[in-house]
């Protein structure tokens, strides 16, 4: 990841992401399932599947809550099809634990999007916030699908229908 960002291969655009067919940085992190805290690995995630990673604001905001409510409603679809779902914001862990229980209603994990995180996914937006952005990560730790849309109601259907089409 810090190769690429020192390389300057990632996008520096204040709209862009990462296309699809990139390679998805690899990263850790503190992130929270249930108000409990733990260490997520992308890596370790993609061994079990592709993973969804979704960028938000900030938690208990009006947008960000009702996304996490969509995502922990369609996390059966998504376990269905393969694949599991993080959240990413750049709120800090204590917030994240009580966000994981009452937003995401115990059904997913939120993970901290520290600076370095946002810049390498290329959706570190304004006042340390990050960008509405939904990765869809194939096994191979490839992009396989992009959305970035400010409006949070179409990212788990398209995110959904992207972890479906890999599994075709």
């Amino acid at each position: 990841m810090t190769a690429l960002v020192s390389a300057g291969l990632l996008s520096t655009g204040a709209a862009a992401e990462l296309p699809k067919g990139a390679a998805a940085p690899a990263f850790t992190t503190r992130a929270a399932l249930a108000g409990k805290a733990f260490g997520f690995n992308l890596k370790a995630a993609l061994a079990r599947g592709p993973v969804v990673l979704y960028f938000y604001p900030k938690a208990f905001t009006s947008g960000c809550t009702l996304e996490a409510n969509a995502f922990a409603a369609a996390i059966p679809k998504f376990k269905a099809a393969g694949a599991s779902v993080i959240g990413m914001s750049a709120d800090n862990i204590e917030t994240l634990k009580d966000f994981s229980r009452k937003e995401c209603r115990d059904a997913f994990p939120v993970g901290v999007a520290s600076p370095q995180i946002g810049r390498a996914y290329d959706v570190a937006g304004p006042s340390g916030l990050t960008r509405r952005t939904s990765y869809v990560i194939a096994q191979d730790g490839r992009i396989a699908a992009v959305h970035s849309d400010a409006d949070y109601r179409s990212h788990v259907d398209k995110t959904l229908a992207a972890v479906r089409a890999l599994a075709k």
